[in-house]
Formats: structure tokens, C-alpha cells, sequence
């Protein structure tokens, strides 16, 4: 897959985002292209797979957005990602190394990645929803879904996404604060490790704040 052709998915892949969610925007997807390739460089995975992988993960959520979360986002985003890359004339062989892993980059997805590629799109995607900058688009993504500021200390089994429940808070204590353990290379997970002590000592202040105590 020539660098030029990288250009092209590109191309293909931004009109998905137009009036895209802020938490889940061409933003989002140009972190991760850039981790892809960081990562990529470390540890010996081609540059060309993870980077369109990583072009193409998440044109599926408008998909998803729309059901309320019905639809999966990654079997979504593989079926279209792999129209796109016929359409621009790759062989089946490097389509298939693609499609494998966007189809298996999601969190909560019930496939797993096998591939080199696929396990450093994975480590991407998560590194960019923990840290700061995943505190930034936590409560960017309750904001859209119109839930409130913060409920700490709620019970979370009583809560559902997409709803007043949905906070940052809720997202980090049910999902992000597991990100660390989940990862699948070495170089992701201590990326992430650093990330982490900076979320947990982010949700213990706002807990403080909200209290009162400081």
C-alpha cells in the first residue's frame, strides 16, 4: 500500500465526519492515525495497515450514534471500510488485514485483535480515550448525550448509557479505569500507565470539589 494511497483513504474517509459528535470527530480519528504510526515505528507493525486501520475505525459511529448504541460501531465501520478499499483497487490479502482490525478495536467488542496491526490500533484507540485528553472528551461525550456534571458515589449498575446518568464519571469508573490492564502491547501499556495516574487523581479532586472539601 503505497504512501499515496494513504492520501486517498483519507479522502474517503472525512466525509463520514461531517456534523460528527466532538468526542468521536475527524479529531479523534487523526490522534489515533498519529499514535497508529508512533507505535507502528516502536515495534515493528507496517505502517500502511495501521494507518489506514486507523483512517478508517470509526467511520461507523454515526451508525451506532443514531441507534443509542444498538449498532456496533466496528462491524459498521468494517462493512463500509471494506467498500472503500475495493473501490480504490486493494487486493483482497491487505483488505482483509485492514478490515481485521477495525473489526477488532472496540473495547467492549466481541472480537479480539490477532494481528500486530490490529493489537496496535487497539492500544491507539484506547490511549486516546484515557489521560487528559480522554478526561476532555469523557465529558465532552455527556455533554451530547445530555447527562449532568457529576454523580459520584451513584449506583452505577442503576445507570444506562445515553442517558442523564451517562457522565465522565460513570464512563471512567465502568470503562476507562480498566483501559490500563486491557492493553496488548508493551509500549501501549505504559503509555497508558501514565495516563491513568493522571485520570485517578483527576476523579478523586472532582470528588473533593464537589464535596466541598477543598
Amino acid at each position: 500500500m503505497p504512501t499515496d494511497l494513504l492520501s486517498a483513504v483519507k479522502e474517503k474517509a472525512r466525509p463520514y465526519f461531517v456534523n460528527a459528535r466532538g468526542s468521536h470527530d475527524w479529531s479523534h480519528t487523526e490522534r489515533v492515525y498519529r499514535l497508529c504510526l508512533q507505535l507502528a515505528a516502536r515495534l515493528g507493525a507496517d505502517p500502511q495497515v495501521v494507518g489506514a486501520a486507523a483512517l478508517l475505525h470509526d467511520i461507523g459511529r454515526r451508525e451506532q450514534d443514531e441507534s443509542k448504541g444498538e449498532v456496533c460501531h466496528a462491524e459498521a465501520g468494517a462493512r463500509l471500510a471494506r467498500a472503500i478499499l475495493r473501490d480504490l483497487g486493494l487486493d483482497q490479502e491487505l483488505i482483509g488485514r485492514v478490515i481485521h482490525c477495525i473489526e477488532t478495536h472496540r473495547f467492549r467488542g466481541a472480537k479480539a485483535p490477532q494481528t500486530l496491526e490490529a493489537k496496535v490500533l487497539f492500544d491507539a484507540d484506547k490511549l486516546d480515550s484515557i489521560g487528559a485528553i480522554g478526561i476532555g472528551r469523557a465529558f465532552q461525550f455527556a455533554g451530547e448525550v445530555g447527562a449532568r456534571l457529576h454523580n459520584g458515589g451513584i449506583d452505577l449498575d442503576a445507570t444506562r448509557s445515553y442517558s442523564r446518568e451517562d457522565t465522565a464519571y460513570r464512563e471512567f469508573s465502568v470503562k476507562l479505569c480498566k483501559i490500563k490492564d486491557r492493553m496488548l502491547t508493551a509500549e501501549g501499556a505504559r503509555m497508558a500507565e501514565q495516563r491513568h495516574r493522571f485520570m485517578v487523581d483527576f476523579f478523586q479532586r472532582l470528588d473533593e470539589e464537589t464535596a466541598g472539601k477543598v
